[in-house]
């Protein structure tokens, strides 16, 4: 039995090509790329040798077995524990509409069917914040006052925000900003917390937020070292 999962790449975009052309070396020619922006302090820029510039963010479905062989060649080919590189992780999927998508999206990947079970504790998480575009610093000082470190912004638009005021009694409008934050998993629900209140549902930003559970991670070695030393 295999396992399903969005690959979830962010890099500087002028290496978005260089990734894209790795991914298909590799087998994973179905993708998704979309643009984003860094929200990083100055701070944790300064030390990770990273900059504020445009982030091309990539998307492809992929298999246990497939990130296994994926992981180590982005390690050993494209250098991606070195500072400024990028970050490449793992958030689970339940299902996928159809089996001819399924096959679409994995792309002669191995996959064998099995029963969904219940993922064990994750170390990271990812929390994705939707709200009215233009709010993101709103949303950030208060991810920052409880220590998240940064995040990717993509702008986006929305769909169904006319039953907005029916379920959540407010008016959302269609243009949109989506967060992404990977965050400790210990630090997700002060995180969230955090958000809700001080660009929720009540603020101008109308934020709502989710998390998802990131199974594994690569690029954030300096992270974990940090945190090992109480550093961070």
């Amino acid at each position: 039995m295999s396992s399903l999962n969005l690959m979830v790449t962010i890099i500087n975009r002028n290496r978005t090509k260089h990734f894209t052309d790795f991914y298909s070396a590799q087998g994973l020619t179905v993708s998704y790329i979309t643009l984003g922006m860094g929200t990083a302090s100055s701070e944790i820029l300064d030390y990770f040798g990273l900059d504020s510039s445009e982030k091309g963010v990539l998307f492809h479905v992929v298999t246990g077995e497939a990130w296994k062989k994926v992981k180590r060649a982005l390690r050993r080919e494209m250098q991606i524990d070195v500072p400024g590189v990028g970050i490449a992780f793992l958030v689970p999927l339940s299902s996928i509409g159809g089996k001819k998508a399924l096959n679409y999206l994995i792309n002669g990947q191995e996959f064998q069917k099995g029963e969904e079970s219940t993922l064990k504790e994750t170390k990271y998480e990812l929390l994705t914040v939707i709200a009215n575009q233009g709010y993101t610093d709103m949303i950030m000082d208060a991810a920052r006052e409880v220590h998240a470190a940064g995040g990717t912004v993509i702008h986006a638009r929305g769909t169904g925000t006319d039953k907005a005021e029916q379920f959540l009694g407010v008016t959302l409008v269609p243009e949109k900003d989506m967060v992404f934050l990977v965050v400790k998993s210990s630090q997700k629900n002060e995180i969230m917390r955090a958000i809700m209140d001080k660009a929720g549902l009540e603020t101008e930003a109308r934020s709502i937020v989710f998390s998802l559970p990131v199974t594994d991670t690569a690029g954030m070695r300096l992270i974990e070292e940090m945190e090992e030393e109480g550093l961070a």
